[in-house]
């Protein structure tokens, strides 16, 4: 019999993951509390961003490189597009060492990028005002990806190809007991038996899996805006303009168009923890004052544009921003992905192909990204405490 593998999260790193292991011949259930891209998953919503500037963080620009080829691959073999190719365009102040670092990385990933003068920028793209930024970098391959509707049809594919989905919950937090886990609970009354078991559920990982993961993932609260150009204006499509990136006090982003929705504007700086599951995604006045302001500096010609709407999404953050991609250290059948950290997504398929493979026998896709980091920082604490 094949061996069966059971994945618990269908998000970016869980589904892409559960299709990876479908091809290599395993049979997989992939289960999901609210179903493939909910509204309180980390992978919900429309849109992510799809880029592959990481400054010295070279290994996440291997990955990114790798999983913007896999995710036009699949557009073309499905005749989808999930992934909409407009370019990221950075804007940084006086310091961009972050942006020499990631142009470094992205030469040695033979992905292309150019600086600008703003005066260059300007003349490009007009929209955006300028004002305190002393270069920008712009990546031409990079752009955007539609996250919700992407988990769906990876679940889909998942089924298609022979793999089981349903929509479950594990029924309490599960903790190694020195032997392989075999049995895994869920609130329906059922169990979910299997020979491997993967633990991709994002915000819920710390609490699933206290004992390893515990305070090293910690949910945050992340507002989303939504603001309306004037009517017939496709100035702020995304045929006309990039993604976007300002590198400031505050690392703020963009994406044009979105799917109609409005133009789209978040802080990337992680907020208070929050409950993932019961926590209230209200927009808060203050949120959409200090985005409002932010319009009315970079994007003048939006001022005054309605406001659409927003939403309360999550990041899921480590201590440090990296990755958790390791085996269990109490049980050697038992796998964990997650921290996402509000950068995951576009990594969904490059990150699947890798972990799967080292599921079934090959390596771990990054040391750096193991477990064993936390233990060791903790020493070091306490070596020089």
């Amino acid at each position: 019999m094949p061996l069966h593998v059971a994945v618990i999260g269908a998000g970016a790193f869980g589904g892409w993951t559960a299709l990876a292991l479908t091809r290599l011949g395993a049979r997989v259930t992939l289960i999901d509390a609210w179903g493939p891209g909910n509204a309180r998953a980390s992978s919900g919503g429309e849109t992510r961003v799809l880029r592959a500037s990481y400054g010295t963080r070279r290994v996440y620009t291997t990955f990114a490189a790798r999983a913007l080829a896999l995710w036009r691959e699949h557009d073309r073999k499905y005749g989808r597009a999930f992934f909409r190719q407009t370019g990221v365009l950075w804007l940084f102040g006086a310091d961009d060492a972050f942006g020499r670092a990631a142009a470094a990385g992205l030469a040695a990933a033979d992905l292309p990028c150019d600086w600008l003068s703003p005066a260059d920028a300007a003349r490009r793209f007009p929209q955006v005002a300028y004002d305190g930024v002393g270069s920008v970098l712009f990546e031409p391959e990079a752009g955007y990806l539609l996250a919700r509707r992407a988990c769906e049809h990876v679940a889909e594919c998942v089924a298609a190809e022979g793999g089981v989905l349903r929509t479950a919950a594990v029924a309490a937090p599960w903790r190694a007991g020195g032997s392989p886990l075999r049995r895994l609970p869920l609130t329906d009354g059922t169990t979910l038996d299997a020979d491997v078991f993967l633990f991709a559920c994002g915000p819920w990982l710390g609490e699933l899996l206290p004992d390893v993961i515990g305070p090293h993932v910690t949910p945050t609260r992340q507002e989303v805006f939504y603001f309306g150009p004037p009517a017939g204006d496709t100035r702020f499509s995304d045929g006309q303009l990039p993604v976007w990136l300002d590198f400031g006090e505050r690392l703020m982003y963009g994406i044009p168009g979105n799917l109609h929705r409005g133009f789209k504007l978040a802080d990337d700086t992680p907020g208070a923890p929050f409950d993932p599951t019961g926590g209230s995604r209200k927009i808060t006045r203050e949120g959409i004052d200090a985005a409002r302001a932010f319009l009315r500096r970079r994007f003048p010609s939006l001022a005054d544009a309605p406001f659409l709407g927003g939403e309360v999404c999550q990041y899921e953050a480590s201590p440090d921003s990296h990755f958790i991609v390791d085996r269990h250290p109490g049980a050697e059948n038992v796998w964990i992905a997650g921290g996402g950290s509000g950068h995951g997504f576009k990594m969904g398929p490059a990150l699947g192909e890798a972990l799967a493979s080292a599921m079934l026998g090959g390596p771990l896709p990054c040391g750096e990204w193991r477990l064993g980091r936390f233990d060791d920082a903790a020493r070091a604490d306490d070596k020089w405490s």
